[in-house]
């Protein structure tokens, strides 16, 4: 018969590690022969078709389409966000990216991430036209940020010409969609 111990905690008496078995064993957690740490929750959301974005004023992308999502933490139906669920609070890396169509002349792009409803400042990204008119741009970014349980992750672009000129333009097209991916990063 296997012997049992019932624990709430194990703290280690001396040194900076503990051992468990020996060179050879296999130890079995959680009624498996291992357990892998996973890099979730996770989640992979686009758009399924095309935005119209007004000129100057920052829009929320509409996140339509749940590539995958580990834990129903995305919501694709309404607030297109991300939610931190219970109990996995901690450093989550998000992957965003968006294509605006028929820039003009000094025309300008930008994405951002906002938590809990603020811009992270930290995670603006820019590009601006030069003389071509007519040319779209696309553009990528990624950040790692500390995010606590029911906090919340949404995606936004602006769209702009800075000599007051521009117009409505679009988002995506045919091949390229907007896109947040994100995961909880393991270990940091």
């Amino acid at each position: 018969m296997a012997s049992q111990i019932k624990v709430n905690e194990i703290i280690k008496q001396s040194g900076s590690s503990i051992t468990i078995g020996e060179s050879g064993d296999t130890i079995n957690l959680a009624g498996s022969a291992y357990a892998v740490a996973a890099n979730t929750p996770a989640f992979g959301a686009s758009q399924s078709g095309t935005q119209t974005l007004s000129t100057g004023s920052w829009s929320k992308v509409t996140l339509d389409t749940e590539n995958w999502d580990t834990d129903s933490a995305f919501d694709n139906s309404t607030n297109y966000r991300f939610t931190v669920p219970s109990g996995e609070g901690g450093k989550y890396l998000f992957n965003y990216g968006g294509y605006c169509v028929s820039m003009t002349t000094n025309g300008y792009f930008q994405l951002n991430l906002y938590k809990n409803g603020s811009e992270l400042r930290a995670s603006a990204h820019r590009s601006y036209m030069s003389s071509t008119a007519s040319a779209s741009m696309n553009i990528t970014a990624s950040i790692c940020v500390s995010l606590a349980a029911a906090d919340y992750i949404e995606f936004y672009v602006i769209q702009g010409n800075t000599d007051g000129g521009g117009g409505n333009r679009t988002l995506g097209d045919s091949n390229y969609k907007a896109f947040l991916t994100g995961m909880k990063v393991i270990g940091a």
